[in-house]
């Protein structure tokens, strides 16, 4: 009785943990306010990291979450496609948190970095970084499916120098989301100094320590209420 009980407990710290590290998230354009308050309720009943919803939920989704500190607010900049201008981005930026977002996920100029216009890339990410600075955690969302190792290297590298305190695998909406293998190595580029998150197609509790070992500190999923409870979801976002 007594082993049971300490395997249970055992269970439940390891659940706990592994709540602290999800981003509950639900960024469809179809999603409706009461999906929104669902969300953030449920994100309050299993302490995930935070709620991760689109810019105009944030204000909905602090109202519901002001009392419990514990659950952040993050929201997406320059979404899905990270094709608007890097003042777009600043001001997308301080809006969001002006409505109660803490930590922003933005979205890279994707095109700029193919091109090896690294500069504008740079000017990109340090527009939102100066915009939150002191204000909220900053991910920047590299959206791995769409670069070569070489093109995943030096974004990381730029985020660094940016002053991100994340990089992020996938916006979830492209043709693929996080591997094994570039957590990775975006977390051989980027060092220990940063977060990396791990975000789109991550369904089950198999692949979330998967991700974790290889490096990840952060998981973006739809899943996570299933995940925690040893189930697997049916959508990454």
């Amino acid at each position: 009785m007594i082993r049971g009980i300490f395997i249970l407990e055992r269970m439940i710290n390891l659940d706990r943990a592994l709540a602290k590290m999800i981003d509950h998230t639900l960024l469809k354009p179809e999603a409706k306010e009461e999906e929104i308050i669902k969300l953030a309720e449920e994100a309050k009943n299993f302490l995930f990291a935070s709620v991760c919803i689109n810019p105009t939920w944030v204000k909905t989704a602090y109202d519901v979450l002001k009392e419990t500190s514990d659950v952040k607010v993050c929201t997406v900049i320059g979404f899905p496609l990270g094709a608007t201008e890097p003042e777009v981005k600043g001001l997308e930026t301080t809006n969001a948190v002006a409505n109660g977002a803490t930590e922003v996920d933005m979205v890279i100029n994707i095109g700029a970095l193919k091109d090896k216009k690294h500069e504008l890339v740079l000017k990109d990410i340090k527009a939102v970084v100066e915009a939150a600075k002191g204000k909220a955690l900053v991910k920047v969302i590299i959206e791995t499916s769409l670069l070569t190792d070489e093109e995943k290297v030096k974004a990381c590298e730029l985020s660094v120098q940016a002053g991100a305190d994340y990089v992020k695998t996938s916006t979830g909406f492209s043709t693929g989301g996080a591997t094994v293998e570039d957590i990775q190595l975006m977390r051989k580029t980027v060092g220990p100094a940063i977060g990396v998150k791990a975000s789109g197609g991550v369904r089950d509790r198999e692949t979330v320590e998967a991700m974790i070992k290889a490096g990840a500190t952060r998981i973006g999923t739809s899943s996570g209420v299933a995940i925690v409870q040893g189930k697997v979801g049916v959508s990454s976002y």
